[in-house]
Formats: C-alpha cells, sequence, structure tokens
C-alpha cells in the first residue's frame, strides 16, 4: 500500500479525534450545537461507537488529502487549501451522498445550520495537514 495513503489514514484518524472533536466541543459549549463531542452511541449496522465511526471516515477523507495536496499550493496557501478541502468535501459527500443513502433529504440544513458542517471539517483539513506534517516528519527521523 502506498505510504502517503497510510499516513493519510492516520492523519485523518487523529484529525477527528483531536480537531474535529475539540471543534464539536466548543460549538457545543457555545450552544451551538446539540450533540456534546466523543459521543459513543452505537452507529449502526456493527455498533460502533459514533466518534471511532467518525475517525474512520477521517481516515478515509485523509487518504483522499494526502493524494491530493501535492496539488495544494506552498506556505500559508496549503493551510487555506486544507480548510477549504475540509469545509467543501466532506459536507459536500455527506449532504448529497450520504444522506440520500440514509433516506434523509439531499442538501445542506436550513438556516444557520448549514455553516456547522463547513466549519467543523474545515478544521479537521487544517487538523489533517498538520498530522500529516508531524507523521512524516516522524517517519523521515526514524529511518
Amino acid at each position: 500500500m502506498d505510504k502517503r495513503a497510510v499516513l493519510g489514514f492516520v492523519a485523518g484518524f487523529v484529525a477527528v479525534l483531536v480537531f474535529h472533536q475539540a471543534m464539536v466541543g466548543i460549538l457545543y459549549v457555545l450552544g451551538v450545537i446539540g450533540s456534546p463531542p466523543y459521543r459513543l452511541s452505537p452507529v449502526p449496522p456493527f455498533g460502533v461507537p459514533s466518534v471511532i465511526n467518525a475517525a474512520f471516515w477521517g481516515g478515509v477523507w485523509g487518504i483522499v488529502f494526502a493524494l491530493v495536496e501535492r496539488r495544494f499550493p506552498r506556505g500559508g496557501g496549503y493551510w487555506l487549501a486544507a480548510l477549504v478541502f475540509g469545509a467543501v468535501g466532506p459536507p459536500l459527500v455527506a449532504w448529497f451522498v450520504v444522506a440520500p443513502i440514509k433516506g434523509l433529504p439531499a442538501g445542506p440544513p436550513a438556516g444557520a445550520r448549514m455553516l456547522v458542517a463547513p466549519l467543523i471539517n474545515g478544521v479537521f483539513g487544517i487538523g489533517v495537514g498538520l498530522c500529516l506534517r508531524v507523521l512524516r516528519a516522524s517517519v523521515s527521523r526514524g529511518r
């Protein structure tokens, strides 16, 4: 398996647990959302805790991130691209692919709630970029 994909999965998994869930926690404390971070409620069909399910899918998005980030600009533009990647990709797939599969209406939620997913996932995107850099540095030092 491609080393980029493995590092991307790990980076995405960790980014959900650290960055994504931290933003969920902040929004929960502020009363913007009603669900707390690190939810353990089981997700069908396997009954995996919700936070682990989210981290797994974060790992999948981390693979995609790792495979496309070469096209990101360097410097500050990298972090903007990471933010946009997270803020756009995962919410669009959730709204227009996952929701209909689950029998829910396609499209973003109404009103201000429409901004919550891009905000949480934008922070996730920055987290993936940061985790990837740390993982790569750690792997290269280990050689």
